[in-house]
């Protein structure tokens, strides 16, 4: 069995909505939990990221507010909140809003690599 730790405190709750109402950037990224050996972050955008791949982790996204669009070489899926997917690892993907603005939790394991393509 596992080792027992006597927390102090207990677990911090968190609201990746409000969290997400309170940020203006164009484009914000940050981590909000580690679970094993994974990071869940919270993700708003306003504009598109880039085509790259995670050649060594798979990448959940849960839409939260607005619409995800992920492209990838065969087409595109569009994601509404409380809907998620997962990219394969090695998987060439980009990501943007489907509107004005979305907001989105990504899960993947921690420092897991991205490459970008040259130029995109």
């Amino acid at each position: 069995m596992g080792k027992t730790i006597k927390a102090t405190q207990p677990p911090r709750r968190l609201n990746p909505a409000a969290l997400g109402a309170t940020i203006t950037e164009h484009y914000h990224n940050r981590s909000l939990a580690d679970v094993n050996d994974h990071e869940i972050r919270l993700s708003v955008m306003t504009e598109g990221f880039p085509w790259h791949i995670h050649p060594d982790s798979d990448e959940t996204f849960l839409v939260v507010e607005g619409q995800l669009v992920i492209e990838f070489e065969a087409g595109e899926v569009v994601l509404s909140p409380g809907e998620m997917l997962t990219v394969p690892h090695g998987a060439r993907h980009r990501t943007r809003p489907g509107g004005a603005r979305s907001v989105n939790l990504t899960f993947a394991r921690k420092d897991a690599a991205t490459a970008f393509e040259a130029g995109g």
